[in-house]
């Protein structure tokens, strides 16, 4: 029986970047997915946006370093993964957000962000024909992007091939193995693996994973919807997110939304539904279009005559303070978590990919062991992240 230095589960957002990392240092690595292919669950979800405009310090620092990867990769490699540093723009409509994102500004500039809160004018500058009918302003983060979740999957997967990465698809794995409290292998439904580590990087079947070594994960998948539309003459750079909620009697109430006009001209657009809907459902609904367009062109009217192509819907893997769970635990040595993305695994798995390895080859460093504080199973859950 091969023996595998590491063992990951789950060939998504997370999986893969950090198989490229751990094949990088020299490790063996296997990837194990029950699907028939790398990204096949909500990667190609993903809407594609990647910042690091988060109130989180351990978020920060990770997709930093996750942007410093985007950004460098098609020189570094030559695959156009269509990396675009359009920013971020938190909007302010309100006195109560106004506020929020002056504070959340200082909290994130004291960890080495290049954000500001910009005026209307600015505003206006940077999303041309934009609603400014009692606009306060907002933030505006120039370093973050945007890129395709599948090339960019891809990619990371053929260079971690490359590496030595190898990758077992349609094999559901069925058992942890252990002896002592100490890994030392995995069971599927094809066969058995020898390893000391393994990493559940399962997405939004995190909490099986968890359940089948006795951990009780606080992850909970709850379903967001998404569109594209037809390609358009480029007419804005940033990610826009408007933090206020909508109320429609008819469709359905809902939090925030954000959108942004992706390399080939098309609109790209998230809604976050109010109440959350939980559960595993992927099916489309007939309410989100109705939900998300009405408040889109209330924002931008020079929207309203762009087609849509298709509507989507994935998973975001929740935990109670919106933020992820990560490292070693007590209970069993040789487990690690990569669980709880909340619907930013994309963004943050280049960096938390190298985290992880760094976790393997024992070659943590003091922002790291910051980082696996803050974000570790242990934690208190109570305090949620602001900007989620």
């Amino acid at each position: 029986m091969v023996e595998y230095d590491v063992i990951i589960i789950g060939a998504g957002s997370v999986g893969v970047p950090t198989a490229l990392a751990t094949a990088n240092e020299g490790l063996k690595t296997l990837v194990m997915d029950s699907l028939p292919s790398v990204a096949q669950a909500d990667n190609k979800h993903a809407i594609g946006g990647i910042r690091a405009t988060h109130s989180h310090k351990g978020k920060i620092w990770l997709c930093q370093r996750s942007i410093e990867i985007f950004s460098s990769w098609e020189d570094k490699y030559g695959d156009d993964i269509w990396w675009t540093q359009g920013g971020y723009i938190f909007l302010a409509y309100k006195k109560e957000h106004e506020n929020l994102l002056k504070d959340t500004v200082k909290l994130q500039r004291s960890y080495g962000l290049n954000i500001d809160y910009v005026n209307t004018d600015k505003i206006k500058e940077l999303i041309p024909g934009i609603n400014n009918d009692g606009l306060l302003g907002g933030t505006y983060s120039p370093e973050d992007g945007n890129a395709s979740p599948l090339l960019s999957l891809h990619a990371f997967f053929r260079r971690s091939k490359e590496l030595g990465a190898s990758y077992k698809f349609k094999e559901k794995v069925i058992g942890i193995l252990s002896e002592n409290n100490k890994i030392v292998g995995v069971k599927t439904t094809k066969g058995q693996y020898k390893t000391q580590s393994i990493i559940n990087a399962a997405g939004a079947h995190a909490k099986d994973i968890g359940n089948i070594v006795g951990i009780d994960i606080p992850v909970e998948p709850e379903s967001h919807e998404a569109g594209i539309t037809e390609p358009v003459k480029k007419f804005f750079s940033p990610m826009i997110v408007d933090i206020r909620p909508g109320t429609d009697p008819k469709f359905g109430n809902s939090k925030n939304y954000y959108f942004y006009q992706n390399k080939e001209g098309k609109i790209i657009f998230c809604l976050t539904p109010s109440p959350n809907i939980l559960g595993t459902d992927r099916r489309e609904t007939s309410s989100f279009l109705p939900q998300i367009s009405k408040r889109m062109i209330q924002l931008l009217p020079r929207l309203k005559n762009i087609k849509v192509r298709r509507t989507w819907r994935g998973l975001y893997p929740m935990t109670p303070d919106g933020n992820p769970i990560v490292g070693n635990i007590n209970e069993i040595n040789g487990y690690i978590n990569a669980v709880g993305m909340c619907g930013q695994g994309f963004m943050l798995g280049p960096g938390l990919g190298e985290l992880l390895s760094r976790i393997l080859t024992e070659k943590i460093s003091s922002k790291d062991k910051e980082i696996l504080e803050s974000l570790s199973y242990n934690r208190d859950f109570c305090i949620e992240e602001e900007l989620k």
